[in-house]
């Protein structure tokens, strides 16, 4: 919205600054950022005490959950999709079709995620949305907005997956990139998912993924940029990176309440949301395998579950002492503020490796 006061550039010279992506992604950080310090106790209030006993905690975990957790409201991510939808529409170029379909997956994941954290809460039970309807709705958005982001535009490699470290190395995927599109959107809100477990753990991965994929959308939305790179240049994705600053904003926000002992948890609401969100840039952009390198920690999470999952069902042994893995560390002894400290350590060292494919070609 404040996009459109650069047009009145001609009459006041100053107002030239809201054409920059980089000044509006600032003010998009900033706004979500005040938004959510400002109403967030309030919904936190508000939820505490629509939802009574909070969060049900699963009996089959670490112990000490039971103690420092229990009553703890969740559907957080209320306050994310709050601040990050509300500055993204204030600060970002509306007029740009990448903006709005990663908003809908945002706010459709967000809405499926709101469904399960309230049927959990409803029932106190950690078992809430039945698993295939759940992946069945998410397949369909996330499938529409690939649809959607093939179709903007006339690159290339519109309908193909670009390789990072080669140079100009392309498969074209054709119709099916709907489909491969779909399952990198789907497979990154449930990995988000998975990782959320424990006190900060997965809102600072995502800022990280957050803040590199703002990167990556404004260098491959640069031509000139995108040319000295040998990147893939898809004309308009730079907006999206005014949608990262306003993630990264709402998730500080949010982590400043999330911060151990937390006084809310995201739920499915908020981690869904910002898993889709992510791997929705990560279509656009054409860097999907990037955001498995970057969001190196989920892909992580994600795979311990199935591991142990195979391995019980084959063998009727576990691989770990739980999962997700984070859930193992604290079962040998890591206090839970050693697993999110360490874990955030390594979502870094995995978001330099991936933001070097930049350059590496």
């Amino acid at each position: 919205m404040l996009y459109y006061l650069g047009q009145l550039a001609s009459d006041l010279s100053a107002l030239n600054v809201f054409r920059y992506i980089t000044f509006r992604t600032a003010g998009a950080t900033v706004t979500a950022l005040f938004f959510v310090f400002l109403f967030g106790p309030g919904m936190i209030s508000l939820l505490r005490l629509k939802q009574g006993k909070g969060q049900p905690i699963r009996e089959d975990g670490p112990a000490t959950h039971l103690l420092t957790k229990k009553g703890t409201p969740t559907m957080g991510g209320l306050m994310i999709l709050s601040g990050t939808v509300i500055s993204t529409l204030l600060w970002s170029n509306l007029a740009n079709g990448y903006v709005w379909v990663v908003l809908m997956v945002t706010v459709g994941f967000g809405a499926i995620g709101f469904y399960d954290d309230y049927l959990k809460v409803k029932r106190m039970s950690h078992k809430g949305f039945g698993g295939r309807q759940r992946l069945v709705l998410e397949a369909l958005i996330a499938c529409v907005a690939c649809y959607l982001i093939s179709t903007m535009g006339d690159t290339p490699h519109s309908h193909s997956l670009l390789f990072p470290f080669v140079k100009g190395a392309a498969l074209n995927l054709g119709y099916f990139f709907a489909v491969f599109g779909g399952l990198v959107i789907v497979a990154a809100g449930n990995s988000v998912n998975l990782t959320d477990g424990l006190d900060g753990l997965a809102i600072v991965p995502v800022m990280i993924a957050a803040g590199c994929f703002g990167l990556i959308a404004y260098l491959v939305g640069n031509q000139t940029f995108s040319d000295y790179l040998f990147i893939n240049f898809v004309p308009g994705t730079g907006e999206l990176s005014v949608l990262c600053g306003a993630l990264i904003g709402a998730g500080l926000g949010f982590l400043w309440f999330n911060a151990p002992p937390a006084q809310i948890f995201m739920g499915d609401t908020g981690s869904l949301a910002l898993g889709g969100a992510l791997g929705t840039i990560a279509v656009a952009t054409k860097h999907e395998i990037v955001l498995a390198i970057i969001g190196g920690l989920f892909v992580l999470e994600t795979v311990s579950v199935i591991v142990q999952v195979t391995s019980f069902k084959l063998t009727g042994k576990r691989v770990f002492r739980m999962a997700p893995i984070h859930h193992h560390f604290e079962h040998i002894g890591w206090t839970e503020s050693q697993v999110v400290i360490r874990f955030w350590i390594i979502a870094f060292v995995l978001a330099l490796v991936g933001l070097s494919s930049l350059k590496l070609r």
